[in-house]
């Protein structure tokens, strides 16, 4: 077998759980092959150069193998080989990531607690009564 169909390719490859969500995606313009977009049925072969964006992950792979059947993970792990450059740029954004700050994290923001909401509504009354007495 020289030549498989991308989605059927990606799937097992293990990219994706189910042939489905691989054509899903490929039809929304998140794979290509060799610099171009992409359909379901495109074929790919051996030494072909395929960009696999999942959420802020791009991956950049060579195809080593074809397999029409979804195997273990280390069989389907010797199917492609991800290039140099796309592995530094994938362990930079987990860096990035992991040194970035959660807004939700901190005490300042997200969702305020019964004390911060009583505070908020106490000043609110304080700073903007429409009574004339004051």
């Amino acid at each position: 077998m020289e030549r498989l169909r991308i989605d059927k390719w990606l799937w097992a490859a293990r990219f994706y759980k189910t042939r489905s969500l691989a054509a899903d995606e490929i039809v929304k313009g998140r794979i290509e092959v060799n610099a171009q977009v992409a359909k379901p049925s495109r074929e790919v072969k051996v030494g072909d150069k395929v960009v696999i964006r999942q959420g802020p992950v791009i991956r950049t792979v060579t195809v080593l193998g074809i397999s029409q059947h979804r195997g273990p993970a280390p069989v389907a792990q010797q199917l492609y080989a991800e290039t140099p450059d796309s592995l530094r740029d994938r362990e930079h954004a987990a860096e990035q990531r992991r040194l970035g700050s959660e807004p939700a994290q901190t005490l300042a923001h997200g969702r305020p607690t019964k004390r911060d909401r009583r505070d908020i509504e106490k000043a609110w009354d304080e700073r903007w009564s429409a009574s004339i007495d004051r």
